[in-house]
């Protein structure tokens, strides 16, 4: 439905340069927009296209203003600004509340009123769907697991029993929550697996990317904590804990018994041994590898950039030999000041004589 530029700036506390009765339906880039689409400006690499923007209103920071051809919404975080209107211009769509034909629901489970259980899904006994949850199809709730109210699992999203998951929480395709951890004990024999005997609880407004897989505790539970977002494929390991509104892109691997904290940021690809400790406020570059922990926040790098392909393989081999280049460095650095040493005394000798 189309809003009106007053509309959206009195909503969202912008200030509007501009006709406040100037209809908007959709978003899109300043390249590609319309008089009837909102673009927004955050990233400086694009503002060569503003000048020629044809967009209903664009949405940046008041210093650019004057740049715009057309109407401006203002605001100091326009990134911010343009997600609320864009979330408000394309609402999620509306479920059907009940149990759907095909889905299996135990009557010892507790479905609100007004949640949805989509076709092919499955709640087990004990579960609890909370208010306006939605269980989306194929998905799989085991026993005593629960949903707070407002949270959607979207499709095929297995929780397995016992997980606890707040309010408005947002599951994507293909995640598992709450499968065994990789507890295994060696004997001489092979390996015996250890039986793994928490859960996972995950805090309010999270949200949890497709494919991505948060293992339950050993012993404890593995957590999530409020605000926390993770994007697809990410394998956190069990007894992991996430601090409230860290950021973590996809393809991340946590290892067990590690503890993240609050507000970090965390690259792609990046590695993370277990149980370490990331202090709150810190940022790892993508494809870093996290060996020891980091206790100071910081911005955190551990990758080589590309390079050409050759001279890539002389330096991969020279690296082999860091070790040796080491020792031989530290023995030079000795052998000089034994001999720096050596001469002082000698010189203090000469001294003496010479009185």
């Amino acid at each position: 439905m189309p809003l009106t530029l007053g509309e959206l700036a009195v909503r969202h506390g912008l200030e509007l340069r501009g006709d406040p009765d100037h209809p908007v339906s959709r978003v899109a880039t300043l390249r590609n927009a319309g008089p009837d689409a909102i673009a927004f400006l955050a990233n400086p690499r694009y503002r060569h296209q503003l000048a020629a923007t044809r967009a209903g209103a664009v949405v940046l920071d008041p210093s650019l203003a004057g740049e715009c051809p057309g109407a401006v919404l203002l605001s100091r975080n326009p990134y911010a600004a343009y997600a609320r209107i864009a979330a408000e211009l394309y609402p999620a769509p509306p479920f059907p509340t009940g149990i759907s034909h095909g889905a299996s629901v135990d009557p010892r489970a507790e479905v609100a009123p007004d949640a949805g259980v989509g076709p092919s899904a499955v709640v087990e006994a004990g579960a609890r769907i909370g208010p306006r949850c939605y269980v989306g199809p194929g998905s799989f709730v085991g026993a005593h697991a629960e949903l707070g109210e407002d949270s959607r699992l979207v499709a095929r999203v297995t929780i397995c029993h016992g997980v606890v998951l707040g309010k408005r929480v947002l599951v994507h395709p293909g995640a598992v929550i709450g499968a065994d951890g990789f507890g295994l004990a060696r004997e001489p024999e092979g390996w015996i697996k250890v039986p793994q005997t928490g859960a996972v609880r995950i805090g309010d407004d999270v949200e949890i990317g497709a494919n991505t897989t948060v293992d339950r505790g050993a012993i404890e539970d593995t957590v999530i904590e409020e605000g926390v977002k993770l994007d697809n494929l990410i394998q956190v390991a069990h007894n992991v804990r996430i601090g409230a509104h860290t950021v973590i892109a996809a393809c991340t691997g946590i290892s067990g018994s590690t503890t993240i904290g609050r507000r970090c940021m965390i690259g792609g690809a990046v590695g993370i041994a277990g149980h370490l400790e990331i202090a709150d406020d810190t940022v790892l570059t993508g494809m870093t590898m996290v060996s020891r922990s980091l206790r100071k926040p910081g911005v955190y790098s551990g990758a080589l950039p590309t390079d050409e392909a050759a001279r890539w393989r002389r330096n991969s081999a020279r690296f082999r030999h860091l070790d040796e280049l080491a020792r031989r460095v530290k023995a030079l650095e000795d052998r000089l000041d034994r001999d720096d040493g050596g001469r002082q005394e000698r010189g203090n000798d000469g001294d003496g004589e010479d009185e």
